[in-house]
């Protein structure tokens, strides 16, 4: 079994001292082969609170199809009920350019786009986290592989010795078998 410094010097070329943590953790697994691999949702097991739960709410709908039809509807609404009490009465609540839905607008992007953010900020915590993990398996699975063509190439080159002196030694019995059968001619 060898130990984190060799698997850092021998496998990484580099003294274990002069690794990143991540780089040290998995040395370590692979020196106590123990497994590194882990289940990342569990991480993010905890419970959400009331503003991180608001926040992927309106974040998931805000980039919905629902969200863009209603919202269109309600632009169409506007602007007809705009025109239709432009015709009947001569007046309106919001005449063009539409000032009032302009400001509804802007105070509803003034308000979305920092929840949508923050949304944001806590997926690509998770994709963060991911990617580490991610990073620290492949690691992993690269030490393994050159662990593993170490231990084939020393197997190889043990059983290529053997394999030589077995054909000696057949050899051997076979000049020794070619012997007796033209001595007893």
């Amino acid at each position: 079994m060898h130990k984190p410094d060799e698997i850092a010097s021998k496998l990484l070329g580099q003294p274990y001292e002069a690794l990143d943590e991540r780089a040290k953790k998995v040395a370590r697994h692979v020196a106590a082969r123990k497994h590194i691999a882990r289940n990342i949702a569990k991480d993010f097991d905890v419970k959400p609170s009331f503003g991180q739960r608001a926040a992927d709410a309106v974040a998931s709908f805000g980039g919905s199809w629902v969200f863009v039809g209603l919202f269109a509807a309600t632009m169409l609404v506007w602007v007809g009920l705009n025109a239709f009490l432009l015709l009947s009465r001569g007046e309106t609540f919001d005449p063009y350019p539409y000032i009032l839905l302009n400001l509804f607008l802007s105070m509803l992007a003034a308000i979305q786009a920092p929840i949508i953010l923050m949304s944001q900020n806590r997926q690509s915590e998770k994709d963060r986290i991911t990617a580490e993990h991610d990073y620290e398996v492949n690691l992993k699975a690269e030490l393994e592989i050159m662990l593993l063509h170490e231990k084939i190439d020393m197997l190889r080159e043990t059983q290529w010795v053997e394999l030589l002196k077995i054909q000696k030694e057949q050899l051997k019995l076979l000049a020794g078998l070619v012997e007796g059968a033209t001595a007893a001619r």
